[in-house]
């Protein structure tokens, strides 16, 4: 194994965090542009905040579909990490693809000394229905690395998956945020995208159910809408916002990034990166 990186001392640290706040990135890359490493580190960008990231897998993928997936050495994500906390420190952090229990335990092992929020987008089946998850890894994230994030983001799939029941109304998004936070121990956001009606997200923060309700748009064009929205949230995070205003800023922004999306592709294209941010 080569040496890890030399850390950086305190006053190269604090001059860097006095220029812009830095967030992390710990999930997989799409080559399209859309999803994964490549959304995250646009929305950062646009929300003034420096971004990094660490590749957990490879994919191969555009609009249309989801061709191969190809996981990377957990010992090499370990390292990416160690690398980016060495030199320049995030003030959040969120994760997305993880694809195997190896790389699961191995981010929850580093999740463990984080003194920064961790934002855990359960990236389980891509926008084509290509699964982005091995099954042996769900156990993993349940019992390894949600107990040690701060927020956990699933859509309604993903909250009946975590939560062992079927999700597909306000009332039953509370109870899966209460079932998941009850297990796991995180704030919750289940974004309710797939529910008729306007897109209506339920936040269960400290306690207490916040509403994040938008119009809904009548488009295709919503690839990456997971990725963005948690990328926004981390970027909030890292800006120092409290956990519902920094939902409620990340929803204003997905909302007016599906409305305005590009319409790339000759499939489920892109959303805007380029939406304002306030």
């Amino acid at each position: 194994m080569p040496p890890g990186p030399a850390r950086a001392d305190a006053s190269a640290l604090s001059d860097t965090e006095d220029v812009r706040p830095v967030a992390l990135t710990i999930a997989g890359s799409d080559p399209s542009g859309g999803a994964g490493i490549q959304a995250d580190l646009k929305t950062f960008h646009q929300f003034g905040v420096y971004g990094e990231a660490a590749i957990t897998l490879l994919t191969v993928q555009n609009t249309q579909n989801v061709f191969a997936v190809q996981c990377l050495n957990p010992e090499l994500v370990i390292q990416q990490v160690e690398a980016l906390l060495d030199d320049i420190p995030p003030r959040a952090a969120k994760t997305g693809a993880l694809g195997e229990p190896a790389i699961v335990e191995a981010v929850a092992e580093l999740a463990a000394d984080f003194d920064f929020p961790l934002v855990v987008d359960p990236v389980m089946i891509s926008k084509h229905g290509a699964p982005l998850i091995a099954d042996a890894a769900r156990h993993a994230l349940i019992a390894e690395l949600l107990p040690r994030c701060t927020l956990v983001t699933p859509n309604l799939h993903e909250a009946a998956a975590l939560a062992g029941i079927e999700v597909d109304s306000r009332n039953s998004m509370i109870e899966a945020a209460r079932r998941i936070h009850g297990t796991t121990g995180p704030s919750v956001l289940v974004k309710g995208g797939h529910l008729t009606g306007d897109a209506l997200d339920i936040l269960l923060h400290d306690g207490e159910v916040h509403d994040f309700a938008s119009p809904r748009f009548d488009t295709l064009h919503t690839h990456g809408t997971g990725c963005t929205y948690s990328a926004a949230i981390t970027a909030c995070l890292a800006l120092g916002l409290a956990m519902p205003d920094a939902v409620a800023r990340a929803k204003r922004f997905i909302t007016a990034a599906i409305q305005s999306n590009p319409g790339l592709g000759r499939g489920c294209g892109p959303v805007n990166h380029h939406a304002g941010s306030n």
